[in-house]
């Protein structure tokens, strides 16, 4: 439950916050949770841009949310439960240890074809079929792959083609368009910190500036006739500020 009257710290939450295992949950995560299906539940607007996702593709009756959000206890479980039954190796390439798992922020959803035996770790999500049909349509979603094959060294966590982090839509895009992941993006806005020139990016029918606020102080650029400002921090002392506005394309 959330606690009255606490004042959180904003470069802990939103969307854009990078959890690994170099960077672990600063505060405890307390997303508002929405159930999917089957006891899975999901941060509120990640819910809301899965299901609607899934409609737009037509996979609601053949892809399953396998697991989301999941508390500090279920993930030590998973972790010792794993590394009882696969060893270290095994482990340390696909479970994250306990605060330094994105299911424990309620953004990340493993999601699996349809079949009668899913792997409760490794759910098969192939790149054909509906799933590759989801696969192209969520960054416009909000939805990016997490942990792309060939980019193990940069997330630490082996290629999950199952796995999928909710990061909003406008950076959905971005990420995907360029072909950055989590880390990588961040890392590159910080090279436009508030008082600079912005990082922009124009997409079809809108375009945005995004501005670095280290320790989450700085005012962030605003394009003329804007129409949204969206703010999340990055778990890494900085606030990612997004001013955007449509173009109509």
């Amino acid at each position: 439950m959330r606690g009255e009257g606490t004042v959180r710290d904003l470069t802990c939450t939103g969307p854009l916050i990078l959890v690994n295992a170099a960077h672990p949950l600063r505060v405890p995560a307390d997303p508002e949770l929405v159930e999917l299906e089957g006891g899975v539940q999901l941060e509120r607007r990640a819910a809301a841009a899965l299901r609607a996702c899934l409609r737009t593709v037509g996979g609601t009756a053949g892809i399953l949310p396998v697991s989301g959000w999941r508390s500090r206890p279920e993930q030590q479980a998973i972790w010792d439960d794993t590394l009882a039954k696969e060893g270290l190796a095994f482990t340390q390439s696909y479970v994250a240890m306990p605060d330094c798992s994105e299911h424990q922020t309620g953004l990340a959803i493993d999601l699996g074809r349809r079949q009668e035996n899913v792997d409760f770790i490794r759910p098969y999500f192939p790149d054909q079929g509906v799933c590759r049909a989801f696969r192209l349509a969520a960054p416009r979603y909000g939805f990016v792959l997490r942990y792309p094959a060939g980019r193990e060294t940069v997330t630490g966590i082996a290629h999950e083609p199952w796995h999928f982090r909710y990061v909003g839509p406008v950076h959905g895009e971005i990420m995907a368009r360029l072909d950055l992941t989590l880390e990588e993006y961040l890392e590159e806005l910080r090279n436009y910190p508030a008082g600079g020139a912005p990082f922009r990016f124009a997409a079809a029918e809108w375009e945005c500036a995004v501005t670095y606020l280290p320790g989450g102080v700085g005012e962030p650029f605003r394009l003329a006739g804007q129409q949204g400002l969206l703010c999340s921090g990055d778990n890494c002392g900085g606030v990612v500020a997004a001013s955007w506005r449509s173009t109509g394309g």
